[in-house]
């Protein structure tokens, strides 16, 4: 057997120690609890949510770039790191670390009330609460300045009408951060799930992301009190800086994904003989793997670049940036997912390999978050100083 794919830079080098543990980290706590059975959770439509969120919350995954109430405090590239080994199980289950910690946790911890933070930080990083983040709408994906979803004071209480869409961890969600717009622009809220009024339907017959639970939210009438409020939140700005710190994770984590389509590539390419040879020793083979493991390792060097970074300021990531990273690392994983689909063949559709997994989980990947539309514009606005987006 050859060097794998990212050996070949020898990257490790430009890793810590910190950085390596919290990667071996992820990846035993993957292989321990995930990589067995998620296959079955796949076909099934099923995941055990609620255990993995209490076995990642016990290897300190939730929220681990986060200070304080019970978060580890990581840097942004151990995350990455370990939410690429979570994706090389499955996005699925990389993406319930991500909506956990960088977007509902990150929303409590960056604009909620030290009171907020007090009643829901320490039980999200342990696991034992579930969080969900309701931006989305039916009529108002890429476009949040459509947002229909209204807050609207009555006395002391704030009251809440609308519909979230498209929401991972909706129908086993503890806590949900709504945003609405109000009479002096867009504000977010920490919803409790129980709360009168909060309605969920899970979103069921995906073909992608199947190893996790989605829904929509109803919000009819639900009057929450003034503490409820982040009180942090001044504009549309806060949302959107939510979803900047969690495209990093996305950035990282496809890189698992296609690092684990190429590894099984690799792998069977090596053992599946035709006319006499392994089909790795083929030239026309040789070349899908050269350019695979090429992309795979630049996507690697913009992550960790893009990471360096975060960890060395106290300010997210610019639009502009991010952009960059999740239109390529995404568009290049989805590449290599199908191109490893084709060195396996027929076998390539298999449940008994990743591949296909992968590369329906990325179709997902791909739109969530930012489509590569929406990046695209993000970055041709920044290089010509026009607004595409504007009406």
């Amino acid at each position: 057997m050859g060097a794998r794919p990212l050996d070949l830079l020898d990257l490790d080098e430009l890793l810590t120690d910190d950085e390596r543990d919290a990667r071996a980290t992820a990846r035993r706590v993957a292989d321990d609890h995930v990589r067995p059975d998620v296959a079955e959770w796949y076909e099934n439509g099923d995941a055990p949510v609620r255990h993995l969120a209490v076995e990642f919350g016990r290897a300190g995954l939730l929220g681990m770039h986060l200070k304080g109430y019970g978060c580890a405090g990581s840097s942004s590239v151990s995350l990455g790191l370990a939410c690429m080994e979570l994706e090389a199980a499955d996005s699925g289950i990389r993406s319930l670390v991500s909506v956990q910690g960088s977007l509902v946790m990150y929303a409590i911890w960056r604009y909620g009330s030290e009171e907020q933070r007090e009643r829901w930080l320490p039980g999200m990083a342990a696991g034992r609460l579930l969080g969900c983040f309701g931006l989305a709408e039916p009529e108002h994906g890429s476009d949040p300045t459509g947002m229909s979803t209204r807050a609207r004071r009555d006395g002391d209480d704030w009251v809440l009408d609308g519909v979230k869409t498209w929401i991972l961890n909706a129908p086993i969600a503890d806590v949900a951060v709504i945003w609405a717009k109000a009479e002096k622009g867009v504000t977010g809220f920490a919803v409790p799930t129980d709360t009168a009024g909060f309605g969920v339907r899970e979103i069921d017959h995906k073909m992608s992301l199947r190893a996790s639970s989605t829904g929509e939210i109803v919000l009819d009438g639900v009057r929450l009190p003034e503490s409820a409020r982040l009180p942090g939140v001044r504009s549309l700005m806060a949302p959107l800086s939510c979803l900047t710190e969690a495209r990093l994770s996305i950035i990282w984590g496809v890189l698992g994904a296609a690092r684990d389509c190429l590894d099984t590539a690799l792998d069977y390419a090596g053992r599946r003989e035709q006319f006499g040879r392994p089909i790795a020793g083929f030239q026309l083979t040789q070349a899908k793997l050269a350019d695979m493991a090429l992309e795979l390792q630049k996507g690697f060097l913009l992550a960790l670049h893009l990471g360096r970074l975060r960890d060395a300021g106290d300010k997210p990531l610019r639009p502009e940036q991010v952009s960059i990273g999740k239109l390529n690392n995404v568009r290049e994983a989805i590449k290599i997912a199908r191109e490893c689909r084709s060195i396996l063949g027929g076998n390539g559709i298999l449940h008994e390999y990743p591949v296909m997994r992968h590369a329906a989980n990325l179709e997902s990947v791909l739109t969530y978050e930012g489509t590569s539309e929406i990046h695209q514009l993000s970055i041709g606005q920044k290089l010509t100083g026009l607004n595409a987006f504007a009406r």
